[in-house]
Formats: structure tokens, C-alpha cells, sequence
């Protein structure tokens, strides 16, 4: 099963996801999909950490998501937004190759008996992107939203903190 969680930056999506993982396991995974590229990243990496207890599981992986231990397991994974850029680094900026892995790896996901709580952030509703590359990205990172949702069982918008209910 996955449920599929998108907004855009501080909309609540991450914690909105780990109480739910909490309500469906005692003792949920978290994968988290980011690759640490400087000091302010790395103080809002931990403080994800800090928001999360002794009874999560972490996994922190790059690629290759469907090759992690889920299986009848909850697991949150965020987000598809760094996840994205590993997959775009990865095949040298290709929108194509790029978004055919990414497709790839969801359906991978899919086919696993686990809870997948996926978040994702909807950039595309934010500042237009300055550079060619930059806009790029944001379409990548629409379609591959477009992708998840459609496979998702569940999908929630989340705004101000506030949940809304897509399917």
C-alpha cells in the first residue's frame, strides 16, 4: 500500500507522516533519501532526527529503495524531491532516463507487502525557477508527483499543517 503525502516547504507533510506511521506500527522505518551537501543542510537533517524516537528504524539510501528490508513492515520515505535529484545526478541531467528510473522504482516499491508512507514537495507551486536547469526539474519533479499519486491507494495534500484528502 502507499500513501502518498505532498506539499510544499514547511506544510507539515513530515510530521504529519511520522504520526501516522506511529498510529499504523510501533516501531516504523524511516528511510531518508538525502545526500548532505553542506552545514544547513546537515542542521535540517537533524533536525528531522531529533523529531523522531528511539522506536524508528532509519535507513538512509540514495537509490535503490525497493532493495531495503520493508517487506510487511511501515516505512516513511522522505522525500521524493532529494530522492529525484540522487536519480537526476545519477543520469546526468536526462529528464527521460531520469524519470523512467524513478517510474521504475515506484512500481518496484509497489509490488512490496509493506506500508509505504511516500512524501513529496510540490515545488512547482512555489518561486518559478531562474535557471533552464532549474525549471527542468521542477517539470521533472511534477510528473514524477503525477506518477506517484497515481499509484498511491491514498493521497493527501497538506497545507498550513492542515491535511486535505485527494484520494
Amino acid at each position: 500500500m502507499i500513501i502518498y503525502i505532498s506539499g510544499g516547504v514547511r506544510s507539515g507533510k513530515s510530521r504529519y507522516a511520522q504520526e501516522m506511521a506511529l498510529r499504523l506500527s510501533e516501531n516504523p522505518i524511516y528511510v531518508a533519501t538525502a545526500k548532505i551537501w553542506d552545514d544547513d543542510f546537515a542542521q535540517r537533517v537533524q533536525l528531522h532526527r531529533d523529531d523522531r524516537g528511539p522506536e524508528w528504524s532509519l535507513f538512509e539510501q540514495e537509490l535503490d529503495l525497493h532493495l531495503l528490508p520493508l517487506e510487511n513492515r511501515v516505512a516513511v520515505i522522505d522525500c521524493v524531491t532529494l530522492w529525484l535529484t540522487n536519480l537526476w545526478m545519477e543520469h546526468e541531467q536526462n529528464m527521460e532516463q531520469t524519470l523512467t528510473a524513478f517510474k521504475s522504482e515506484i512500481d518496484a516499491l509497489y509490488k512490496i507487502n509493506a506500508q509505504l508512507i511516500i512524501i513529496s514537495n510540490e515545488i512547482g507551486m512555489g518561486v518559478h525557477p531562474e535557471t533552464e536547469l532549474g525549471r527542468k526539474f521542477a517539470d521533472l519533479q511534477g510528473w514524477a508527483n503525477q506518477y506517484v499519486a497515481s499509484r498511491a491507494d491514498q493521497a493527501i495534500f497538506m497545507v498550513s499543517g492542515l491535511p486535505l484528502q485527494l484520494k
